[in-house]
């Protein structure tokens, strides 16, 4: 995925990246190896690192990218295993806190971090607020799939756990706009998680979601599927699939479990005898591209949607190539300024009285904002 390929759309400024270091199950090591990866293959984003001084200074030189990363001193960690509420009242001196910072100040266009999901949602609400009008901001993962560009876009998928009919419209539109911005989509397809595509099922919120998004579909400018079930996520029916975040978490982390079990079942089959070893050097080539398309490493990156900066957040698992993918994420939002300007029109509808959705104008290359 890519928020826009257009040179027009892209600055020749240089981006600067805020980083959490101290996030994620594999340490500061793994982030800043992500980090170098990162730079090697832009020359036009630098990078602020948020940890212990101590700890950074001597993997940036290991990695020999001190010319593009600026350390900012911060000795608190944020623990997988912390509550949110903890984490607002001492998490003022954490490495996130201070990531989520550099964004409110301006220093940084986006901020990346692979701590905990609910400390950074409360985090970035303190520190960045919600944008007028959004009651839930939600969080937006791409999702491999058979449509010509290869991904879908899944929302919200950690979030918040509650959704209301509301709550799902306003998820519609940000959905819609993501896809028409960032996958080139003009009129994307939208579709609610259901337990069936028939209109009977599914409970009270998910009914009134229906009938809003189906009402304010032709004024926002997307097509309307209605109910789509788990198997339609990854297929060619929808560009974007809305649902609440705790039947998107669970859809997603099942997703990213099974791609690695098809990737260790590939394995063992291969070196089960002598000749499925050869059968898998002759195969290799197509192998690798499989594994590839399914390696969750390289779609690695939800975007926090509905606040007043951009966030985000890579898995806490994430090694040196998912933290880069989330980076290069990260990178083409702050070119863009892509989710400021989906959220803000998003918002500027609710907050003016709007029951429904508003549409996306386009500027003046044409391209939707």
């Amino acid at each position: 995925m890519t928020a826009s390929d257009d040179p027009s759309t892209q600055s020749a400024t240089p981006t600067i990246i805020s980083v959490d270091a101290m996030g994620g199950d594999l340490g500061p090591a793994a982030v800043v190896a992500g980090v170098a990866l990162s730079a090697s293959g832009n020359p036009n984003i630098g990078f602020i690192l948020h940890g212990p001084e101590e700890t950074l200074k001597p993997l940036v030189a290991k990695r020999q990218i001190g010319n593009r990363v600026e350390i900012r001193h911060a000795t608190g960690v944020v623990a997988m295993t912390e509550k949110p509420s903890q984490v607002m009242r001492r998490g003022q001196d954490t490495s996130m806190w201070s990531a989520i910072t550099s964004v409110r100040e301006g220093e940084a266009a986006v901020a990346v971090s692979c701590g905990n999901t609910g400390a950074l949602m409360a985090v970035s609400m303190i520190r960045l607020r919600k944008l007028p009008g959004i009651n839930r901001p939600a969080i937006a993962c791409l999702w491999p799939a058979r449509n010509p560009g290869g991904f879908n876009v899944m929302l919200d998928v950690g979030a918040d756990i509650r959704a209301e009919a509301q709550d799902l419209l306003q998820y519609a539109l940000m959905g819609a706009s993501y896809a028409r911005n960032g996958l080139g989509l003009a009129r994307p397809r939208i579709g609610l998680l259901n337990v069936g595509t028939e209109e009977s099922k599914g409970h009270a919120e998910l009914k009134a979601a229906n009938e809003l998004i189906s009402a304010g579909a032709e004024a926002a400018r997307f097509e309307y599927v209605g109910f789509v079930e788990g198997g339609d996520i990854p297929s060619d029916r929808v560009d974007v699939i809305v649902t609440d975040g705790f039947t998107g978490n669970i859809a997603l982390k099942t997703g990213e479990g099974t791609a690695s079990l098809i990737r260790d079942f590939l394995y063992e089959a291969f070196k089960a005898t002598l000749l499925s070893r050869v059968a898998a050097l002759l195969a290799y080539p197509s192998l690798r591209r499989l594994t590839k398309r399914i390696d969750p490493r390289q779609v690695n990156g939800g975007v926090f949607l509905g606040l007043n900066g951009t966030v985000v957040k890579s898995h806490g698992s994430a090694d040196a190539t998912g933290i880069s993918a989330a980076i290069k994420l990260a990178a083409q939002l702050g070119q863009t300024g892509f989710n400021e300007r989906l959220a803000a029109r998003v918002a500027s509808a609710v907050a003016s009285g709007q029951d429904g959705p508003i549409q996306d104008n386009k500027n003046k290359n044409g391209s939707g904002k």
